[in-house]
């Protein structure tokens, strides 16, 4: 079981009005958990972005200035299905 913990949120009167009309007074909480989780799901994805930023370097991979990244992932789906047959057999 999740730990809970009451705080005190204020809102917008117009905003709080729309969430009550879409998802009733008794299921604030639950929205307001869900947009907040979506939210900081979004913010770790940015943050690993840009942390991430540069890191590929195209020295590293002279696979890709070959032929090129549409090609390089076509040959790899090709043989990742190749193999998959295989497997099935």
């Amino acid at each position: 079981m999740v730990n809970k913990t009451k705080t005190h949120l204020v809102f917008p009167e117009v905003i709080l009005k729309e969430i009550d009309k879409l998802v009733g007074k008794r299921k604030r909480s639950r929205f307001v958990v869900e947009a907040t989780e979506r939210a900081l799901k979004r913010m770790r994805l940015l943050k690993a972005i840009k942390e991430a930023a540069g890191s590929w370097k195209d020295k590293d991979h002279p696979e890709l200035l070959k032929m090129g990244t549409y090609k390089w992932i076509r040959k790899l789906r090709k043989e990742g299905e190749e193999r998959l047959k295989r497997v099935q057999r």
